[in-house]
């Protein structure tokens, strides 16, 4: 039998650092995929059906706005038609010291997965005219275009209600561990080899996490780890042995134990309570 794996989405042309289209006009059910080196912002204006986010299973209730960051996994099964935008844009697309509301802007929605909209606030226009602007290319378009995106982050993060201001520096060590983290783990298991990556020590690892966070970098790769397992284990048909090796465990009974260390539940437990 051939397993399904989860693969990987680059829809960004080499060196492209930003493009927004509109949906296709058609229903479609998508594998479940990551995206590489890129966030998504997503504005459902018209559709039904179902948008999986890593281990979360929503209903779509349009409109809504999908915030998805790199590394993030998804997919999704329509029942209609969908009406709305996809943007796609990497960190290098702003300048992080002259654009500094905007990079604060997207730290402080780093937490927002999905925000639900309501009569007060219709982004479809300032959605339209950023994709006209993309189209259009002139000289001043990258500079219209981030306004735009200022005002939509702004008033994505107020209709989010969340009071919540992230002051961790994009270029701290912290910050680089995170986003290096999906990229490299489950390849990666021990603290040293990030820190090998990352230029540092173990210890100045630990502590830059313990500044930010009440985790050490062992924790957040056990979470990356266990995020990593319950995608396999949810989006793929593989089983226990199959999702260990994908995982870099040494033993099968190994994963088994660090998955009930976590969740209390043993891999096909957990799988059993999403799909009976």
């Amino acid at each position: 039998m051939e397993y399904g794996n989860i693969g990987t989405k680059n829809k960004l042309a080499h060196g492209q650092l930003f493009k927004i289209s509109p949906f296709k006009a058609k229903i479609k059910k998508t594998r479940p995929h990551k995206h590489e080196g890129y966030y998504e912002l997503i504005f459902i204006h018209e559709g039904e059906g179902f948008h999986w986010l890593d281990t979360d299973h929503h209903q779509i209730t349009a409109p809504e706005i999908y915030f998805l960051k790199p590394g993030s996994l998804h997919c999704w099964q329509f029942t209609s038609i969908p009406k709305g935008y996809v943007m796609l844009f990497k960190d290098e697309y702003f300048d992080q010291v002259r654009e500094s509301n905007l990079v604060q802007l997207l730290q402080q929605l780093d937490t927002q997965v999905k925000v639900n909209l309501t009569d007060s606030f219709d982004p479809q226009a300032i959605f339209h005219e950023i994709w006209k602007e993309f189209r259009h290319q002139g000289s001043n378009s990258d500079l219209i275009i981030h306004g735009y995106l200022q005002a939509l982050l702004a008033r994505v993060l107020d209709m989010s209600n969340s009071g919540q201001i992230l002051t961790t520096p994009s270029t701290s060590l912290h910050d680089r561990f995170l986003r290096l983290l999906p990229t490299r783990c489950p390849e990666l298991h021990l603290v040293n080899q990030f820190a090998q990556i990352l230029n540092t020590s173990p210890q100045n690892l630990n502590a830059a996490c313990r500044k930010y966070t009440d985790k050490t970098a062992a924790g957040h790769i056990s979470s990356q780890l266990l995020l990593e397992a319950k995608r396999n284990i949810l989006h793929t048909d593989k089983n226990v042995s199959e999702i260990a090796y994908v995982l870099n465990f040494s033993d099968p009974s190994y994963f088994i134990k660090f998955f009930k260390r976590h969740t209390g539940l043993t891999p096909l437990q957990f799988r059993q309570q999403y799909f009976q």
